[in-house]
């Protein structure tokens, strides 16, 4: 008995010598020769929409059809499936299966060949990470590298690589990119004729790919349906409607929207760090409609020409379909160039907020009249486009007609520097042409540089009370306050003024429709009829259309209302409504009739100085608000309600009208000192206006009071 248990001790000392000695081979072996999973970071890059749908799909750098997926986001029974048909113990095997490889020995020696193999998931995943000949040492690797897979990572994490990297002939590689590419879907759901072929053909890729040899391709999905069938995991019935399916015959396109904007975004991540998915804000739904509508209007377009859109959505700014060509692989239209970000001449499109500063400024008013008659600056001579002259009109009918002389007249009382300087604010950023060092009165009809990018985003603003932020290509919106380049009445009054411009040809407008889109749009034609723009908007979208060349040559007779308007409503008939109250008249907003104005807004001067102009006042007679002072923060009182504070003027005549940011506020009329209430806390601009059409104005900051 003694022998026996010294015997007995005898092997398990030598047992445990040889796993302490394998232990510690392995661990050498491990260090000196480190697993490489370098494959796993070589994925395709792929761009999203807002709700995660792939839009935009782009080859690894190798040339690969790589996508990356997870387990969770694979159809359960095709996991299930591949456990049967590939590794029926995977969970329980240390990444070597003994039994499956005392079976393969013993059928070896007794058959004298190979009838079934002992490759766990996790040795064929060893394979793909590492791929080599196909022989005895190469298995034996293959087996040390399959432990130390499962000494580092889960058997989760195992399986996801081996659905990433395995090979599905071609360039495709992975079971995402295999099933958008054969079926069109991702894996998420699957047809149990879907799932065998996509565990059939990674046994052998390029013999069996369906887009080549699709008899091969039935003949191993059928028996992977029949193993399944033998598994009892498939019924009889299961496998013959299975088979009856077709199989696919050829490979679908990867998804190819958006390409200017996948590109731009493409190119600032690699400059970055590398990322597999770049989330965007466009909607897959706009995105494609808006394309398709785009490549139908390329082929009526003059030779050479061709078009780009922006749809934004108004309260979020966030970019729902961008079509920077016509079609992205035409030579002809060169066709590659992004023409949203384009720089080109914006023609008349500027005008609405040349107008909506000069009301917000208290200048100008939707009825004030405008003498539209010859004038020169200097030897600066504007011109109307129809080379006709209106006489006396208002300004509500200037802007419909887009008449230019009105509107070099209002710039110039506005001053071209400082028109220039507001919208800088916005964050534009404006081209002079070349040899010109500063704006001049020209830029009221197209003479300075912009995109239609920076366009929509000034557009923008009118559709949110005067507030211009910039446009949002990223699902989440940012926290910007953005900046204002005008009140809501002004932004108010040019709603009013755009949504009753003359309708395109053969359109007929939305107010005489049952159901049509109250959109407000403007037009422009850059000299030579090289751009045609139209940018609108109604409650929900903003929308830009710019037609041209992209060489900037002449394009005859290429008119902003009669080749971009058309269009701009066509792509606002395919826009879903969205759930948004309509938009609503400002508050303490009044409709006042060209009799009820003051005498100084009922026809326009385009006089800066009135003052010295009329000589009715002397320099201390200037209207000016003495309390609160220019850029002055203000402190006040919150609780139980904001307490009112003393606005105080001095000069002047009688009776005066008062401003809070552009909104008229009823006062009375022949005090100089009164007790205004503010609504809310935070930036305030204040201006008060004598019957002289003086004005003075002063900007504050309201300021919760530290009790």
């Amino acid at each position: 008995m003694r022998r026996f248990f010294s015997l007995t001790l005898r092997i398990y000392t030598k047992i445990l010598q040889a796993l302490f000695l394998t232990g510690l081979v392995f661990f050498v072996l491990n260090f000196i020769f480190p697993l490489d999973m370098t494959k796993l970071q070589e994925y395709s890059v792929i761009v999203t929409d807002y709700q995660g749908q792939p839009i935009h799909i782009y080859q690894t750098k190798n040339g690969y059809w790589r996508l990356p997926v997870k387990v969770d986001k694979i159809d359960p029974k095709f996991v299930s499936s591949l456990q049967v048909v590939e590794d029926k113990r995977f969970f329980q095997h240390p990444g070597i299966d003994p039994i499956a490889l005392l079976r393969a020995s013993w059928q070896l020696v007794t058959n004298g060949r190979i009838v079934s193999g002992a490759s766990t998931i996790t040795m064929q995943t060893a394979r793909l990470l590492e791929p080599r000949p196909r022989n005895f040492v190469s298995k034996i690797v293959e087996m040390f590298r399959a432990v130390q897979l499962e000494l580092g990572y889960s058997k989760q994490e195992i399986l996801e690589m081996y659905l990433n990297l395995t090979p599905y002939g071609g360039n495709i590689q992975g079971l995402r990119a295999a099933s958008l590419l054969y079926f069109g879907k991702e894996p998420f759901v699957l047809s149990d004729a879907e799932i065998a072929l996509l565990i059939g053909l990674p046994q052998s890729p390029e013999s069996t790919r369906p887009d080549r040899f699709p008899e091969k391709a039935k003949l191993i999905r059928d028996f992977v349906l029949n193993k399944l069938e033998t598994a009892d995991v498939l019924t009889k019935d299961n496998v013959i409607q299975a088979q009856a399916q077709i199989v696919p015959h050829r490979r679908l396109n990867v998804p190819r929207l958006a390409p200017h904007l996948s590109y731009r975004l493409f190119s600032s991540a690699e400059k970055a760090l590398p990322t597999q998915v770049i989330p965007t804000s466009l909607d897959v739904n706009i995105q494609t409609s808006v394309e398709q509508l785009a490549q139908n209007k390329q082929t009526f377009l003059q030779n050479g020409a061709t078009l780009a859109i922006l749809v934004v959505e108004n309260k979020t700014r966030l970019v729902r379909a961008y079509v920077g060509s016509g079609n992205f692989y035409d030579p002809k239209i060169l066709g590659q160039n992004d023409m949203v970000r384009a720089i080109r001449s914006p023609g008349s499109t500027l005008k609405p907020l040349i107008y909506g500063i000069a009301f917000d400024q208290l200048f100008l008013h939707p009825e004030t009249l405008i003498n539209d008659a010859p004038i020169r600056f200097g030897d600066y001579a504007p011109q109307n486009f129809d080379r006709n002259f209106h006489g006396n009109v208002n300004a509500r009918k200037a802007l419909q007609l887009s008449l230019n002389i009105p509107a070099v007249l209002i710039l110039d009382r506005l001053g071209p520097d400082h028109f220039l300087e507001i919208l800088k604010k916005s964050g534009i950023v404006f081209h002079l042409p070349p040899g010109v060092q500063r704006a001049g009165l020209p830029i009221a009809l197209g003479g300075i540089g912009i995109n239609l990018e920076q366009l929509v985003t000034l557009y923008t603003g009118f559709a949110n009370d005067g507030w211009v932020k910039p446009l949002n290509y990223a699902p989440v919106i940012p926290a910007t306050e953005g900046i204002r380049l005008m009140g809501d009445i002004a932004a108010w009054y040019i709603r009013q003024i755009l949504q009753d411009s003359p309708s395109p040809p053969g359109m007929i407008a939305a107010k005489y429709l049952k159901q049509g889109r109250e959109v407000a749009f403007k037009t422009g034609t850059s000299y030579g009829f090289r751009d045609a723009w139209a940018i609108g908007y109604d409650r929900d979208y903003t929308v830009g259309v710019w037609v041209g060349r992209p060489d900037g040559s002449f394009s005859p007779y290429q008119i902003g209302r009669e080749e971009a308007a058309p269009i701009l409503f066509d792509v606002f008939n395919q826009l879903p409504v969205l759930p948004s109250s309509s938009p609503k008249k400002p508050d303490n907003f009044q409709e006042i009739k060209w009799e009820d104005l003051p005498t100084a807004l009922k026809f326009f001067n385009n006089k800066k100085n009135v003052v010295s102009l009329n000589s009715l006042y002397s320099q201390a007679n200037q209207i000016k608000i003495d309390f609160p002072l220019d850029k002055s923060v203000v402190e006040v009182k919150t609780q139980p309600a904001i307490e009112s504070i003393m606005l105080e003027i001095s000069g002047g005549k009688p009776p005066f009208l008062w401003f809070v940011n552009g909104q008229q506020i009823d006062f009375p009329r022949y005090r100089r000192k009164i007790s205004w209430t503010p609504a809310d806390v935070g930036f305030a601009r204040i201006t008060v206006m004598d019957s002289d059409n003086q004005s003075y104005t002063v900007e504050i900051w309201l300021k919760e009071h530290a009790l």
